[in-house]
């Protein structure tokens, strides 16, 4: 018997794609602060690396399917997938906003690139408390799911300097 996904699964599945490509923008941001980029590199750079990696997502989806249920996605299928692996990029609005007003002049590049860590670090906390808000779970260990997110977005920026430092 096939297994269908239920509706949390579901908003799992929508969740962990926005944590992916928010955690991945976040490292791409904090490594371009590091060099003399433009803006339109910077545009270049972010837009290249989350489809690429919202592509290998995809890809992924797919042939895990293949393998788990050893057929095609049905349209339905499909359609979610790509929905799921796609719809992440809402998460990117605002880095994209600043770094378009720094293309413009009305910003200076690495300010765009700050304002755009600070939003996907935001974005971050949103989609957390998302994932948990729903949840029966007491105050504390929300508390606690939304600090080890914490942590690890932390873990991102730390990286991020001992890679460029």
């Amino acid at each position: 018997m096939e297994h269908e996904q239920t509706p949390r699964e579901r908003r799992a599945a929508h969740l962990k794609e926005r944590i992916y490509v928010a955690f991945a923008a976040l490292a791409v941001v904090l490594g371009m602060m590091r060099h003399q980029v433009g803006p339109i590199e910077a545009i270049l750079t972010l837009a290249v690396t989350i489809l690429g990696l919202l592509l290998a997502v995809f890809t992924a989806d797919v042939v895990a399917h293949l393998v788990v249920h050893a057929r095609w996605m049905t349209q339905p299928e499909l359609r979610h997938a790509v929905r799921t692996s796609f719809g992440a990029m809402s998460s990117l609005v605002a880095p994209f906003l600043f770094l378009g007003a720094a293309a413009i002049g009305l910003l200076d590049t690495w300010l765009a690139l700050l304002a755009g860590a600070i939003a996907l670090i935001g974005a971050l906390v949103v989609i957390g408390w998302v994932a948990v808000r729903r949840l029966r779970l007491r105050w504390w260990e929300r508390l606690l799911a939304l600090g080890a997110e914490a942590l690890l977005g932390l873990a991102v920026i730390g990286l991020q300097v001992l890679a460029h430092g």
